[in-house]
């Protein structure tokens, strides 16, 4: 039920495109652009592609995302975003470190991940990861490594914060962290997280232990 409330009111936020041409990649958008396209499925059907700029849209006051067809802007949204398309429906969301959803939901319910422009950020990182498998594996990894290790330092501050609470004090004691960390150690785990949060994003990886390491 949730997500059909949560389809509904995606939907209701798109809006009739403007009928512009879509702009090529550029390789100073790679912080601030990403472009996904998919491909036409048959003889005679369009292909669609969804434009993402990283900053919010000055009438919107929200990040938006443009849908072309056939290179012609159709529908433009807020995001989350389920744009229409066939008997399916583009769904488009962000994160705070990238794009963490675009993908193509048929009727059935089936999911299609639509593939990164290979000049934006996305696209390189999956370039990199089909010529070099093993050290995208280790990347990978190490991204992981980063997050975790991120959300281990934020919960043991909150542990020993709740901890200090007068009632909880009196009741279990104080739970202080067992190493005291100097200020360098947790600013680099932020630091370190966001960095492996942000790579994750570059593969469409997100996952809610993201958003709680940093």
């Amino acid at each position: 039920m949730f997500d059909r409330v949560r389809r509904r009111r995606a939907a209701r936020r798109v809006r009739p495109g403007d009928g512009r041409a879509l702009q090529p990649f550029r390789w100073w958008q790679l912080l601030g652009r990403a472009l996904f396209h998919l491909p036409p499925s048959g003889p005679h059907e369009p292909e669609w592609s969804v434009d993402i700029r990283h900053w919010q849209d000055q009438a919107s006051g929200s990040v938006t995302a443009d849908l072309y067809r056939d290179g012609l802007c159709e529908a433009r949204s807020a995001l989350p975003a389920a744009f229409p398309v066939g008997d399916g429906r583009i769904e488009v969301a962000m994160s705070g470190f990238g794009v963490k959803r675009c993908h193509l939901v048929s009727a059935d319910g089936s999911e299609r991940q639509l593939s990164p422009d290979p000049r934006s950020a996305e696209g390189r990182r999956a370039r990199f990861d089909r010529r070099h498998p093993a050290a995208s594996s280790v990347i990978g990894v190490v991204s992981i490594a980063l997050v975790l290790s991120g959300v281990l330092s934020l919960a043991v501050y909150l542990v020993e914060t709740v901890s200090r609470i007068p009632p909880i004090a009196e009741s279990v004691g104080v739970i202080a962290a067992p190493i005291d960390l100097p200020t360098w150690s947790t600013v680099a785990s932020t630091v370190g997280a966001a960095v492996g949060s942000t790579e994750r994003a570059l593969r469409l990886r997100y996952h809610w232990l993201d958003a709680a390491g940093n």
